[in-house]
């Protein structure tokens, strides 16, 4: 038996990997009571500046969180407060804010047709996400996404694809991108 379990360590070690934590939605209410300013206890955007988290996929707010906390990704606010979580308290926030549902509606007389098509492929036309690994865009405020757009575009956001993309977009396009799903109309509701 104790071979086993060392080659299974070593094989950890090997992948560089962890045995996963099991993630408390429950826990993650309390974490998220420091979260609540910004971004709603249910997720929904208390300010401009901030994204709605409700109803996206735990591993992509896992992802997020630890992008802050290691530096890959640099906020003032969020640096600061992804710093100072644990990963287990991480994986617990984005269990919270995961049990949540997020569904989105286009305005009246609006078709998913009309839709960026760039942007509906991953983000869905009506801002929610077709891809675990892509935010839901529904509801956003236009500042917030028109914000993130330039980000990747002047390097400031790095994104493996998002960069390419907003490289090529106009000013006028990453407005109309950021107005389009600024429209949509977003509920959030859970936990589940």
């Amino acid at each position: 038996m104790r071979p086993l379990v060392l080659t299974f360590l070593g094989g950890l070690t090997l992948a560089g990997g962890t045995p996963a934590l099991a993630a408390d939605a429950e826990a993650g209410r309390k974490v998220a009571n420091m979260c609540r300013t910004c971004h709603g206890l249910d997720g929904k955007a208390q300010i401009p500046i901030a994204p709605n988290i409700g109803g996206e996929p735990a591993a992509y707010l896992e992802s997020q969180l630890m992008a802050f906390k290691t530096g890959a990704r640099e906020h003032e606010m969020m640096s600061v407060v992804a710093g100072g979580l644990s990963e287990e308290q991480i994986a617990d926030v984005a269990a919270w804010y995961a049990s949540h549902t997020a569904t989105a509606a286009l305005p009246e007389g609006v078709s998913a047709e009309d839709a960026p098509e760039a942007c509906a492929a991953c983000h869905g036309a009506d801002g929610i996400a077709l891809l675990a690994e892509a935010p839901n865009l529904a509801g956003e405020v236009n500042i917030y996404i028109d914000t993130q757009l330039k980000a990747f575009r002047n390097g400031k956001r790095t994104h493996e694809i998002m960069s390419e993309i907003a490289a090529e977009m106009t000013d006028e396009e990453i407005r109309a991108v950021a107005d389009w799903y600024g429209r949509t109309v977003l509920e959030i509701s859970g936990p589940e």
